[in-house]
Protein backbone atom coordinates (compact mmCIF):
# COMPACT_ATOMS: atom_id res chain seq x y z
CA UNK A 1 0.00 0.00 0.00
CA UNK A 2 1.53 3.53 -1.32
CA UNK A 3 1.59 6.49 1.04
CA UNK A 4 -1.85 7.94 -0.73
CA UNK A 5 -3.86 5.40 -0.19
CA UNK A 6 -2.78 5.25 3.23
CA UNK A 7 -4.11 8.48 3.33
CA UNK A 8 -7.12 8.26 1.84
CA UNK A 9 -8.11 5.10 3.79
CA UNK A 10 -7.19 7.09 7.42
CA UNK A 11 -10.06 9.56 5.98
CA UNK A 12 -12.43 7.23 4.68
CA UNK A 13 -12.68 5.10 8.18
CA UNK A 14 -12.46 8.41 10.14
CA UNK A 15 -14.86 9.95 8.42
CA UNK A 16 -17.53 6.25 8.74
CA UNK A 17 -16.59 6.82 13.09
CA UNK A 18 -17.38 10.62 12.64
CA UNK A 19 -21.11 9.84 11.61
CA UNK A 20 -21.36 7.30 14.02
CA UNK A 21 -20.37 9.60 16.83
CA UNK A 22 -23.03 12.46 15.62
CA UNK A 23 -25.50 9.37 15.49
CA UNK A 24 -24.87 8.65 19.10
CA UNK A 25 -24.17 11.96 20.39
CA UNK A 26 -27.84 13.22 20.20
CA UNK A 27 -29.21 9.49 20.83
CA UNK A 28 -27.09 9.68 24.13
CA UNK A 29 -28.33 13.07 25.10
CA UNK A 30 -31.67 12.97 24.39
CA UNK A 31 -31.43 9.14 26.18
CA UNK A 32 -29.43 10.72 29.16
CA UNK A 33 -31.76 13.28 29.69
CA UNK A 34 -35.61 11.74 28.98
CA UNK A 35 -34.19 8.54 30.79
CA UNK A 36 -32.80 10.43 34.25
CA UNK A 37 -29.97 8.75 34.01
CA UNK A 38 -26.20 10.31 35.22
CA UNK A 39 -24.23 7.76 33.51
CA UNK A 40 -26.21 8.01 29.83
CA UNK A 41 -25.12 11.87 30.36
CA UNK A 42 -21.68 11.22 31.00
CA UNK A 43 -20.85 8.43 28.48
CA UNK A 44 -22.70 11.38 26.00
CA UNK A 45 -19.98 13.38 27.18
CA UNK A 46 -17.88 10.60 26.17
CA UNK A 47 -18.89 10.25 22.75
CA UNK A 48 -18.36 14.19 22.27
CA UNK A 49 -14.76 13.53 22.69
CA UNK A 50 -14.56 10.65 20.89
CA UNK A 51 -16.21 13.02 17.75
CA UNK A 52 -12.94 15.99 18.65
CA UNK A 53 -10.65 13.22 18.24
CA UNK A 54 -11.71 12.27 14.44
CA UNK A 55 -11.28 15.97 14.26
CA UNK A 56 -7.95 15.94 15.11
CA UNK A 57 -7.20 13.03 13.62
CA UNK A 58 -8.76 14.72 10.19
CA UNK A 59 -6.98 17.74 10.72
CA UNK A 60 -3.55 16.51 11.37
CA UNK A 61 -3.96 13.81 8.53
CA UNK A 62 -4.47 16.70 5.85
CA UNK A 63 -1.65 18.46 7.99
CA UNK A 64 0.80 15.53 7.40
CA UNK A 65 -0.58 15.44 3.59
CA UNK A 66 0.23 19.25 2.77
CA UNK A 67 3.91 18.56 4.22
CA UNK A 68 4.61 15.25 2.25
CA UNK A 69 3.90 17.59 -0.77
CA UNK A 70 6.61 20.38 0.62
CA UNK A 71 9.02 16.71 1.10
CA UNK A 72 8.84 17.57 4.91
CA UNK A 73 7.92 13.93 5.72
CA UNK A 74 9.56 14.31 9.36
CA UNK A 75 7.51 16.61 10.15
CA UNK A 76 4.58 14.70 8.93
CA UNK A 77 5.49 11.75 11.34
CA UNK A 78 5.21 14.23 14.01
CA UNK A 79 1.77 15.34 13.52
CA UNK A 80 0.33 11.72 13.94
CA UNK A 81 2.71 11.19 17.02
CA UNK A 82 1.22 14.82 18.76
CA UNK A 83 -2.10 13.38 17.16
CA UNK A 84 -2.02 10.16 19.15
CA UNK A 85 -0.64 12.52 22.60
CA UNK A 86 -3.58 15.28 22.14
CA UNK A 87 -6.14 11.86 21.97
CA UNK A 88 -5.05 10.36 25.07
CA UNK A 89 -4.92 13.98 27.01
CA UNK A 90 -8.53 14.26 25.39
CA UNK A 91 -9.33 10.82 26.94
CA UNK A 92 -7.77 11.59 30.15
CA UNK A 93 -9.38 14.64 30.81
CA UNK A 94 -13.03 13.26 29.98
CA UNK A 95 -12.28 10.16 32.17
CA UNK A 96 -11.15 12.99 35.04
CA UNK A 97 -14.84 14.51 34.33
CA UNK A 98 -17.08 11.30 34.49
CA UNK A 99 -15.51 10.37 37.30
CA UNK A 100 -16.24 13.27 39.25
CA UNK A 101 -19.66 13.62 38.06
CA UNK A 102 -20.06 10.03 39.51
CA UNK A 103 -18.41 10.68 42.39
CA UNK A 104 -20.78 13.53 42.92
CA UNK A 105 -23.76 11.69 42.34
CA UNK A 106 -22.86 8.68 44.40
CA UNK A 107 -22.44 10.74 47.31
CA UNK A 108 -25.75 12.54 47.24
CA UNK A 109 -27.00 9.11 47.50
CA UNK A 110 -24.86 7.69 50.46
CA UNK A 111 -25.97 11.11 52.32
CA UNK A 112 -29.44 9.78 51.99
CA UNK A 113 -31.08 11.53 48.27
CA UNK A 114 -32.98 9.24 46.55
CA UNK A 115 -32.02 9.33 42.80
CA UNK A 116 -34.55 9.41 40.16
CA UNK A 117 -34.76 6.01 38.48
CA UNK A 118 -33.21 5.21 34.82
CA UNK A 119 -35.75 4.99 32.05
CA UNK A 120 -35.78 2.61 29.38
CA UNK A 121 -34.44 4.68 26.85
CA UNK A 122 -31.25 5.59 28.72
CA UNK A 123 -30.80 0.72 28.77
CA UNK A 124 -31.58 0.93 25.15
CA UNK A 125 -29.26 3.26 24.02
CA UNK A 126 -26.58 1.98 26.10
CA UNK A 127 -26.67 -1.49 24.41
CA UNK A 128 -26.97 0.16 20.98
CA UNK A 129 -23.61 2.53 21.35
CA UNK A 130 -21.85 -0.88 22.98
CA UNK A 131 -22.59 -2.43 19.78
CA UNK A 132 -22.01 0.28 17.41
CA UNK A 133 -18.89 1.65 19.22
CA UNK A 134 -16.73 -1.96 18.97
CA UNK A 135 -18.04 -2.11 15.32
CA UNK A 136 -16.33 1.08 15.16
CA UNK A 137 -13.31 -0.23 17.15
CA UNK A 138 -12.71 -3.24 14.59
CA UNK A 139 -12.44 -1.45 11.69
CA UNK A 140 -10.57 1.73 12.89
CA UNK A 141 -7.79 -1.08 14.31
CA UNK A 142 -7.85 -3.38 11.04
CA UNK A 143 -7.25 0.15 9.23
CA UNK A 144 -4.65 1.34 11.47
CA UNK A 145 -2.49 -1.83 11.38
CA UNK A 146 -2.94 -1.83 7.22
CA UNK A 147 -1.51 1.52 7.33
CA UNK A 148 0.77 1.57 10.23
CA UNK A 149 -1.16 4.64 11.91
CA UNK A 150 -0.70 5.65 15.37
CA UNK A 151 -3.05 8.47 15.02
CA UNK A 152 -5.80 5.81 14.10
CA UNK A 153 -4.89 3.11 16.15
CA UNK A 154 -5.17 5.20 19.26
CA UNK A 155 -8.96 6.35 17.76
CA UNK A 156 -9.56 2.78 17.55
CA UNK A 157 -8.66 2.73 21.28
CA UNK A 158 -11.16 5.60 21.78
CA UNK A 159 -13.76 4.38 19.99
CA UNK A 160 -13.04 1.05 22.48
CA UNK A 161 -13.28 2.96 25.57
CA UNK A 162 -16.28 4.15 24.68
CA UNK A 163 -17.77 0.33 24.18
CA UNK A 164 -16.20 -0.02 27.35
CA UNK A 165 -18.16 2.71 29.11
CA UNK A 166 -20.94 2.04 27.56
CA UNK A 167 -21.42 -1.64 28.33
CA UNK A 168 -20.66 -0.09 32.11
CA UNK A 169 -23.19 1.95 32.06
CA UNK A 170 -25.45 -1.22 30.27
CA UNK A 171 -24.37 -2.82 33.55
CA UNK A 172 -25.36 0.10 36.00
CA UNK A 173 -28.54 1.50 34.27
CA UNK A 174 -29.88 -1.97 34.47
CA UNK A 175 -29.16 -2.85 37.89
CA UNK A 176 -30.94 0.74 38.55
CA UNK A 177 -33.94 -0.35 36.76
CA UNK A 178 -34.37 -3.58 37.95
CA UNK A 179 -32.96 -4.22 41.32
CA UNK A 180 -35.04 -1.64 43.17
CA UNK A 181 -34.66 2.26 44.99
CA UNK A 182 -31.52 1.71 46.99
CA UNK A 183 -29.86 0.19 43.75
CA UNK A 184 -29.94 3.40 41.82
CA UNK A 185 -26.29 4.43 43.03
CA UNK A 186 -24.56 1.86 40.74
CA UNK A 187 -25.80 4.43 38.15
CA UNK A 188 -23.23 6.70 38.99
CA UNK A 189 -20.81 4.47 40.57
CA UNK A 190 -20.85 2.50 37.34
CA UNK A 191 -19.54 5.80 35.41
CA UNK A 192 -16.65 6.07 38.27
CA UNK A 193 -15.28 2.44 37.25
CA UNK A 194 -15.60 3.39 33.67
CA UNK A 195 -13.51 6.11 34.07
CA UNK A 196 -10.70 3.99 35.44
CA UNK A 197 -10.42 1.79 32.34
CA UNK A 198 -10.47 5.28 30.21
CA UNK A 199 -7.43 6.55 32.37
CA UNK A 200 -5.72 3.37 31.64
CA UNK A 201 -5.83 3.37 27.73
CA UNK A 202 -5.27 7.41 28.23
CA UNK A 203 -2.00 6.13 30.01
CA UNK A 204 -0.79 4.23 27.30
CA UNK A 205 -1.50 5.84 24.47
CA UNK A 206 0.54 9.18 26.06
CA UNK A 207 3.23 7.15 27.36
CA UNK A 208 3.84 5.96 23.54
CA UNK A 209 3.42 9.76 22.25
CA UNK A 210 6.25 10.56 24.63
CA UNK A 211 8.72 7.51 23.71
CA UNK A 212 7.92 8.63 20.49
CA UNK A 213 8.71 12.58 20.66
CA UNK A 214 11.78 12.19 22.66
CA UNK A 215 12.82 9.72 20.37
CA UNK A 216 12.96 6.18 22.04
CA UNK A 217 15.00 3.65 20.36
CA UNK A 218 14.08 0.73 18.27
CA UNK A 219 14.55 -3.18 19.74
CA UNK A 220 17.75 -4.10 20.05
CA UNK A 221 17.21 -7.39 17.74
CA UNK A 222 16.00 -4.34 14.85
CA UNK A 223 18.88 -2.60 15.07
CA UNK A 224 20.89 -5.71 14.74
CA UNK A 225 19.20 -6.27 11.49
CA UNK A 226 19.92 -2.88 10.25
CA UNK A 227 23.88 -3.20 11.13
CA UNK A 228 23.88 -6.16 9.67
CA UNK A 229 21.98 -5.06 6.76
CA UNK A 230 24.94 -2.06 6.17
CA UNK A 231 27.32 -4.48 7.04
CA UNK A 232 27.13 -6.58 4.04
CA UNK A 233 27.43 -3.78 1.52
CA UNK A 234 30.31 -4.27 0.03
CA UNK A 235 33.49 -1.80 0.65
CA UNK A 236 31.81 -1.20 4.30
CA UNK A 237 34.21 -1.87 6.75
CA UNK A 238 32.34 -0.92 9.74
CA UNK A 239 28.83 0.44 10.95
CA UNK A 240 28.68 2.38 14.38
CA UNK A 241 26.60 5.56 15.62
CA UNK A 242 23.50 3.89 14.74
CA UNK A 243 20.39 6.08 15.98
CA UNK A 244 17.20 4.65 15.72
CA UNK A 245 13.41 6.06 16.31
CA UNK A 246 9.59 6.44 14.98
CA UNK A 247 8.22 9.43 13.63
CA UNK A 248 4.70 8.78 13.31
CA UNK A 249 4.28 5.10 11.69
CA UNK A 250 7.73 5.48 9.85
CA UNK A 251 10.77 4.19 10.86
CA UNK A 252 13.79 6.51 11.44
CA UNK A 253 17.64 5.38 10.67
CA UNK A 254 20.60 7.20 11.10
CA UNK A 255 24.66 5.66 11.15
CA UNK A 256 28.21 6.24 10.05
CA UNK A 257 29.87 3.89 7.40
CA UNK A 258 33.40 3.31 6.66
CA UNK A 259 34.65 3.13 3.82
CA UNK A 260 38.47 2.78 1.80
CA UNK A 261 39.78 6.45 1.59
CA UNK A 262 40.89 5.90 -1.79
CA UNK A 263 36.96 5.24 -2.71
CA UNK A 264 36.14 8.49 -4.89
CA UNK A 265 33.14 10.18 -3.91
CA UNK A 266 30.70 9.31 -6.07
CA UNK A 267 31.55 5.54 -5.39
CA UNK A 268 31.10 5.81 -1.65
CA UNK A 269 27.85 8.09 -2.14
CA UNK A 270 26.59 4.82 -4.55
CA UNK A 271 27.58 2.47 -1.81
CA UNK A 272 25.14 4.94 0.71
CA UNK A 273 22.56 4.89 -1.73
CA UNK A 274 22.44 0.79 -2.17
CA UNK A 275 22.30 0.56 2.15
CA UNK A 276 19.51 3.51 1.77
CA UNK A 277 17.56 1.42 -0.66
CA UNK A 278 18.11 -2.11 0.82
CA UNK A 279 16.31 -0.43 4.06
CA UNK A 280 13.76 1.04 2.78
CA UNK A 281 12.89 -2.13 0.82
CA UNK A 282 12.47 -3.87 4.02
CA UNK A 283 10.54 -1.04 6.39
CA UNK A 284 8.82 1.02 3.80
CA UNK A 285 9.61 3.63 1.35
CA UNK A 286 9.13 6.46 3.47
CA UNK A 287 11.34 5.35 6.15
CA UNK A 288 13.75 8.36 7.07
CA UNK A 289 16.98 6.63 6.43
CA UNK A 290 20.85 9.44 6.52
CA UNK A 291 23.58 7.93 6.32
CA UNK A 292 27.08 9.37 7.20
CA UNK A 293 30.21 8.51 4.92
CA UNK A 294 33.69 8.26 6.71
CA UNK A 295 37.13 7.40 5.03
CA UNK A 296 38.68 4.35 7.07
CA UNK A 297 42.01 7.10 7.60
CA UNK A 298 39.82 9.14 9.02
CA UNK A 299 37.90 7.01 11.63
CA UNK A 300 41.76 5.57 12.43
CA UNK A 301 42.53 9.11 13.17
CA UNK A 302 39.64 9.77 15.51
CA UNK A 303 40.15 6.29 17.59
CA UNK A 304 43.98 7.70 17.97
Amino acid sequence: MNEQEAENQIVRVTLRGTLVNLLLIVLKFTAGVLGSSAAMLADAVHSVSDLLTDIIVLVLTKMGIRTKKKNLAYRHGKFETICMLLIGLTLFFIGLLICCNGMMMALKAFQGEILERPGYIALAAAILSMILKEWCYRFTISTSRKTHSPALAANAWHHRSDALSSLGTTIGIGCAIFLGEKWRVLDPITAVIVSFFIFSIAYVLIKEAVNELFSKRLPEDLEDDIIKMASMEENVTDVHHLMTGRIGRDLAIEMSICVPGDLSVASAHLHAMNIEGKLKDKYGESTHVEIHIEPIEAEKETKE
